[in-house]
C-alpha cells in the first residue's frame, strides 16, 4: 500500500527517499556508515559526559537498550517486541547523543519517532527529554501507512520501553509475569503452580521471562520457540532450564517434574501452529495455555515452516509471508481454544494473537462479544491497577551490583509486612540475572512508590549507593495506556477505547517534573491497537529532586487510581477515598 493511494495528504516520494536517488528505498535507511565503531554499552561509574545527571541517564539508559546483551538485533537498533526500536537510525542515534551532551540544565531535547527535532529552553524542573513515537492522526494509524512511513526513514516503531529508555532486559516483564501466574495459581490450583504444566510459546525479550515466571511460582513451562539460537540463549541467560530434543523429549520432561511437583523450565525449538495442534492430537492436556509470541505485527510472527526459509520469504516476499503468518496465527489461536476445551486454563497475554486471528476468520468472541478466552490482565491483574500498582523499575547508573542489592535490602526494611513482596526479592536475587546496567522491578502502589523514591533518593545522598538511581516503569503500568484488547479489555463502564488518560498522564508527569516523557502508540498490541505514556524520573540526592520525586510519584499512580474510580471500580473508589486522592465529586 503506498501512501498517496489513501486519502491522505500527499507525500512526494522522491522528495522523502533518502537514499539520495529518484525512487523510494524498499527498506528503511539505517545510515550504517554512522554505527559507532565500538560496540554500544551503557557508561558506568560517576564520570560524566553530559551537564547534567539527567541528560547522562538518559545517555546511559538508551545506550543499555542497544547493548547487545539487552537488545534483540543491535545492528537495527531494535531492542525487543519484533521492531521496537531506541532511535530510528544510527545516523539519529548519533544526533541524539550528540545533543545529549551538549544540553543545558535548563534545555529540553524534543524526540520524535527516534529523532531529535529540536531543543527548547524550558527549567531546570522539567523534564530534560519529551518523546513521541509511532503516533499517526487516528483515521491514518494503520499498520500499513505506519509501514510505508517506517520504509521511507519517517518513522520508527517504538514499543512501549525500546524508545522511550527504560527497557531493562526481559527481568522488566518478569514481576508482573510472576504476579499473573500466582494469581492463576490461587484462582485455580490451590496458591501453587505445583503439580501444573504450562504451554507458551515465544522467548523473546519480554516471552523469555514466561518460564522463569512459572517456575518461580513451582510449575513446569513448556515454551515453543521457532528460533534455536534464542532456546540456547535463555538457557545460558537462566530464564530457561534446559532445552529439549524433540516434543517427545519434551512431554517426558514435563510429565517427570510434574509428578515431582518441581519447578522446571523446558524450551522446545518449534512453532506453536505446528506443535499445539499435534498436543490436540495425542490428547495431550497442559493444565495452563497462553502464548508471548510477537504477534501485534504479522511481519514479526514466524509462520510454520523452514526457519531458514521463512525467515528467506519475509525479506524476498512480504505480503506472502504476512499471509502464511496469518494462517498460522489462526491456527495457534483454535489450538488454544480447544485446549480450553478440554479443560486447560486459557489466558492471553497481551500480544494482540486473538485479534490477529479475529481478522483471519476464526471466531474468537462469544455471543454477546466477548473474547472466548480472556486477557490476563481483566482476568487476574485489574484489581492492583484499582491500587495504582504496576511494573516500578529502577536501575543503577554505577553499573555496581551491589548498588541494587542495598536497594534490596532498603525496599525490604520500608516494607516488612509486605510478604509478597519480600518472596519476589528473595527469588529473584537467586534467579534473576543483570543483564546490562543492573537493574530490579517490582510491583508498587499509590504511595508505596513515592515512600521508597525517598528512600532511594536519601541513599544515593547519603553516598550508600555509587551513583543516581533511575526510576522508571514499564508503560503496561495502571493509569498509562488505553489497550482495548490488553490493559483496558473490558471496562465495566465501555471506555476500553478511551486514550484521554494516557495523554493526561503524560501532561500530568511533565507538569510534576519528570526527567523524561514519552507518548508512544501500539506497544505490545501494534499501531493503531494502543496508546500509552512512559515516566523516567532520577534520584540524584538533592532536596530538590526529593520535591519532584515526591510529585511525580504521587501523580503517576494516582492516574491509575483516577482511570479506575472513573470506570466504576470500588476498590479504585474506596482506595481513593482512604488514601486521600482528590477525585472532584460530581452533585
Amino acid at each position: 500500500m503506498s501512501l498517496s493511494s489513501l486519502a491522505t495528504p500527499e507525500l512526494n516520494l522522491e522528495a522523502t527517499s533518502q537514499s539520495g536517488g529518484a525512487s523510494a528505498p524498499t527498506t528503511r535507511p539505517m545510515y550504517y556508515e554512522y554505527k559507532p565503531t565500538e560496540t554500544v554499552r551503557a557508561q558506568h561509574g560517576t564520570t560524566l559526559r553530559c551537564k547534567t545527571w539527567e541528560a547522562e541517564a538518559a545517555l546511559r539508559m538508551l545506550e543499555n537498550n542497544l547493548d547487545p546483551a539487552v537488545s534483540l538485533v543491535y545492528d537495527e537498533l531494535i531492542v525487543y517486541g519484533g521492531a521496537g526500536r531506541a532511535a530510528r537510525n544510527w545516523k539519529e542515534y548519533q544526533t541524539i547523543v550528540r545533543t545529549l551532551k551538549n544540553l543545558e540544565a535548563d534545555e529540553t531535547m524534543l524526540v520524535q519517532s527516534g529523532k531529535a527535532v529540536g531543543v527548547i529552553r524550558t527549567w531546570a524542573h522539567a523534564p530534560r527529554v519529551l518523546i513521541a513515537n509511532s503516533n499517526l492522526v487516528p483515521a491514518w494509524s494503520t499498520q500499513e501507512y505506519f509501514d510505508e512511513l517506517d520504509r521511507l526513514g519517517l518513522m520508527m516503531y517504538g514499543q512501549m520501553t525500546a524508545g522511550s529508555w527504560i527497557y531493562i532486559a526481559t527481568q522488566g516483564i518478569l514481576q508482573g509475569t510472576y504476579e499473573t501466574f500466582a494469581a492463576v495459581a490461587d484462582k485455580h490450583f490451590g496458591g501453587t503452580l505445583a503439580g501444573t504444566v504450562t504451554v507458551t510459546a515465544g522467548l523473546g525479550g519480554m516471552s523469555g521471562a514466561q518460564p522463569l515466571a512459572v517456575t518461580m511460582n513451582d510449575g513446569v513451562c513448556l515454551v515453543i520457540e521457532p528460533i534455536d539460537t534464542r532456546v540456547k540463549q535463555k538457557v545460558q541467560e537462566g530464564y530457561l532450564d534446559e532445552q529439549a530434543r524433540d516434543l517427545d523429549h519434551a512431554l517426558a520432561l514435563c510429565e517427570q517434574y510434574k509428578q515431582a511437583r518441581r519447578g522446571w523450565s523446558i524450551g522446545l525449538t518449534g512453532n506453536a501452529a505446528t506443535v499445539l495442534p499435534e498436543l490436540l492430537q495425542r490428547g495431550y492436556r497442559p493444565d495452563i495455555v497462553t502464548d508471548q509470541t510477537s504477534a501485534h505485527d504479522l511481519m514479526d510472527y514466524i509462520p510454520e515452516g523452514d526457519i531458514k526459509a521463512v525467515l528467506q520469504l519475509r525479506k524476498n516476499n512480504p505480503e506472502e509471508f504476512r499471509r502464511r503468518a496469518l494462517a498460522s496465527i489462526v491456527k495457534h489461536c483454535r489450538a488454544i481454544i480447544d485446549l480450553q476445551a478440554g479443560g486447560a486454563v486459557a489466558l492471553d497475554y497481551g500480544n494482540n494473537l486473538r485479534g490477529q486471528a479475529e481478522k483471519g476468520g476464526l471466531q474468537v468472541r462469544d455471543e454477546h462479544g466477548q473474547f472466548l478466552y480472556p486477557g490476563f490482565v481483566p482476568a487476574y491483574i485489574r484489581p492492583l491497577f484499582c491500587e495504582g500498582k504496576g511494573p516500578f523499575r529502577w536501575a543503577a547508573l554505577s553499573g555496581d551490583p551491589q548498588d541494587i542489592l542495598r536497594l534490596d535490602r532498603a525496599l525490604l526494611e520500608t516494607f516488612p509486612e509486605n510478604r509478597l513482596l519480600r518472596r519476589w526479592i528473595e527469588k529473584a536475587q537467586a534467579k534473576v540475572p543483570f543483564i546490562g546496567l543492573p537493574a530490579r522491578v517490582c510491583w508498587l502502589g499509590y504511595g508505596e512508590r513515592e515512600k521508597f523514591g525517598l528512600v532511594i533518593n536519601d541513599l544515593v545522598a547519603r553516598g550508600e549507593v555509587k551513583a543516581p538511581i533511575v526510576i522508571g516503569r514499564d508503560h503496561l503500568d495502571c493509569g498509562s495506556v488505553a489497550s482495548p484488547n490488553r490493559e483496558t479489555e473490558g471496562m465495566p463502564d465501555g471506555s476500553d477505547a478511551v486514550a484521554d488518560w494516557p495523554l493526561l498522564n503524560a501532561l500530568a508527569n511533565t507538569a510534576s517534573g519528570a526527567d523524561w516523557v514519552s507518548l508512544h502508540n501500539g506497544g505490545g498490541v501494534g499501531i493503531g491497537n494502543s496508546t500509552h505514556a512512559g515516566m523516567v524520573i532520577v534520584a540524584t540526592g538533592t532536596p530538590e529532586k526529593a520535591e519532584r520525586l515526591r510529585r511525580v510519584l504521587t501523580t503517576d499512580p494516582g492516574m491509575g487510581v483516577f482511570r479506575h474510580a472513573d470506570a466504576g471500580y470500588e476498590l479504585a473508589q474506596q482506595v481513593a477515598e482512604e488514601r486521600g486522592v482528590k477525585i472532584p465529586a460530581g452533585k
